[in-house]
């Protein structure tokens, strides 16, 4: 948990690397999508770790200083994307999106996970979340992704992303709604609530057309989520994605307390959208690793990253 208020996390300054983007895509793939990160302080080698997507599969980075990355041979997952990396006691469990069917048919997967002790010899999959749910199967045969696990007194809560829609002018979909599911154990089975507990609405300036993406942390007096939603830039006349923040005091019902994103779409490698994340606390500030595309039909993605400093926000010394 992290030791702020919902307030003292809404005043946080971010800013961006200034060598940003930090990670480019692996040949041949135009994309690396979708970080996980695990801080020194929570690996067993005293090294940074983490972990993304591109067409290959899930690759592994490794890191003295959190800035220069060496990527490990292979891939973690192969058909897998959109992973999360959760640190438990001495055992790691990499949840991740298994796709099950991809073009020509209808879009279908699930959401798998696999457990390691050293971030390198990893188990077999164990299936973690099926699509189920009417809303699971908008825009698809069936969507669960983007899972993020939060633990709690009884258990465990997953929030992931859910359901597909189409953006036109990249000729791809992205997530429509954010679900939670609960379990008394990590790895399941998960009982899903029935209806989202984020989705789009016509007014939502920033998640016009799908809810996107969720990382939920726990704060002092509730929750914080950092959401990437999609919406339809009418003065750019294109689709995007930003960062922003919403709150919850008890993670079910969410807020959005502020109306400008704290990352948003900018000139160069972040020109179409700012994508999905992963944040944690590192030192005196929260370290946001991030994906970010330059374009549309034919974008690039790299991963970048951008620093909330704790203390100038809560006054400490």
């Amino acid at each position: 948990m992290l030791e702020l208020d919902r307030d003292a996390l809404l005043a946080l300054q971010w800013e961006e690397y200034p060598s940003n983007p930090l990670i480019p895509p692996p040949f041949p793939s135009p994309i690396l999508a979708d970080p996980t990160f695990l801080p020194p302080e929570d690996t067993p080698d005293g090294l940074w770790h983490l972990f993304a997507h591109s067409i290959l599969g899930i690759h592994h980075f490794i890191s003295r200083d959190g800035l220069a990355w060496e990527r490990r041979r292979g891939v973690v997952c192969r058909n897998s994307l959109r992973a999360f990396i959760f640190a438990g006691d001495s055992v790691y469990h990499l949840f991740y999106e298994r796709f099950l069917r991809l073009f020509p048919f209808p879009y279908l997967s699930r959401i798998e996970a696999r457990t390691s002790r050293d971030l390198v010899a990893w188990s077999k999959p164990s299936v973690v979340l099926e699509p189920t749910l009417d809303w699971h199967r908008e825009g698809c045969r069936g969507a669960v992704s983007n899972a993020c696990v939060v633990a709690e007194d009884d258990g465990y809560r997953l929030y992931y992303s859910a359901g597909l829609v189409y953006l036109r002018d990249c000729r791809f979909s992205e997530p429509k709604y954010i679900g939670v599911a609960s379990s008394p154990d990590l790895l399941g089975p998960y009982r899903t609530a029935p209806e989202p507990v984020l989705q789009p609405a016509a007014g939502d300036v920033y998640a016009n057309m799908g809810a996107g993406a969720i990382k939920v942390v726990k704060v002092s007096d509730g929750y914080a989520g950092f959401q990437n939603g999609i919406y339809w830039d009418a003065g750019k006349a294109h689709t995007r994605s930003a960062i922003r923040l919403v709150t919850s005091h008890d993670g079910l019902a969410w807020d959005i307390p502020q109306r400008e994103p704290i990352l948003k779409p900018g000139p160069g490698w972040k020109k179409g959208f700012v994508y999905a994340l992963d944040v944690r606390k590192v030192g005196d500030r929260l370290c946001m690793y991030f994906n970010a595309r330059d374009g549309w039909l034919t974008g690039r993605e790299n991963i970048g990253l951008a620093f909330g400093a704790i203390r100038e926000a809560t006054g400490e010394a």
